[in-house]
């Protein structure tokens, strides 16, 4: 039990767990809300799974261990399905990962059919093969995945319009499949996504239920640290690849103090402002 305001590191490959963030921040509860970002190596569905088990974990355990939170969050759909277990292994604290809503999205279908949209990665990935086997028995499962809609959060979080050619290809390429036509729920299991639920939503033939998990990493994360009553506030801002100034949409969220991360591989930190 935490009986002060707990901490909780949020972590993303770019901007997506904004979308996790914001759910947890409207649990009535006091949390401490750190966010690190790895900019550097976004997108991480286009990365290898070697690759990202030997990064993500060292790229976590360093800041955790600058900042010691009560809890790790890690916000991206590609880095939990691949580098969970190792991250869990590589900090002392209770580690929350995110799981693509596959099974909400089986038992909200009234036509048998649901669409999951992730990354490349997420999408071809035994995890979200085996969540279907095991909760999506009888529904049929059209799969799309994509990185430009990664991209094109990023761009919308940063000010600019997204990318209307990675919405059409997403949305193409759920319901233009075969079954499509039917998709009456879509899982988001990729972070960033919700960040575009109204632009998919409009980009849409028909009327569906977009699904993401961010109401549930928070629900998670209360019955792991069970903080007293409270409210959220800003933290620290981490970021790799350079830091120039504090984008907009961190500034909006109450966040001042950013720091960037090292290349090298103790990933040091440096407070830029």
């Amino acid at each position: 039990m935490v009986n002060a305001m707990a901490r909780i590191l949020v972590f993303d490959s770019g901007v997506g767990g904004l979308s996790v963030l914001d759910a947890i921040a409207a649990v009535p509860y006091a949390l401490e809300l750190d966010y690190l970002a790895d900019t550097a190596w976004l997108p991480y569905g286009l990365k290898t799974d070697a690759a990202l088990r030997d990064r993500v974990p060292h790229l976590i355990s360093a800041i955790a261990r600058a900042w010691a939170p009560d809890a790790v969050v890690v916000a991206c759909n590609t880095a939990s399905t691949i580098a969970l277990e190792e991250v869990r292994l590589a900090v002392s604290v209770p580690v929350v990962g995110v799981v693509p809503p596959i099974k909400p999205a089986a038992a909200l279908t009234k036509t048998g059919v649901i669409g999951v949209l992730a990354t490349p990665a997420t999408v071809r990935r035994p995890y979200t093969d085996a969540l279907i086997r095991d909760f999506a028995q009888g529904i049929r499962v059209v799969r799309f995945g994509s990185s430009a809609l990664v991209e094109a959060a990023e761009a919308k979080l940063a000010g600019a319009a997204p990318n209307d050619a990675a919405i059409t290809e997403a949305i193409a390429g759920l319901f233009e499949a075969r079954g499509g036509a039917e998709v009456d729920v879509v899982a988001l299991a990729c972070t960033h996504f919700p960040l575009l639920r109204d632009e998919l939503a409009a980009a849409a033939p028909h009327a569906v239920q977009w699904l993401d998990s961010g109401a549930a990493i928070a629900r998670r994360l209360v019955g792991v640290l069970n903080p007293p009553a409270g409210a959220a506030q800003s933290g620290a801002v981490a970021i790799t690849g350079g830091v120039s100034d504090l984008p907009a949409c961190f500034r909006t969220r109450g966040f001042s103090r950013v720091f960037a991360v090292g290349d090298g591989s103790d990933f040091g930190l440096t407070r830029r402002f």
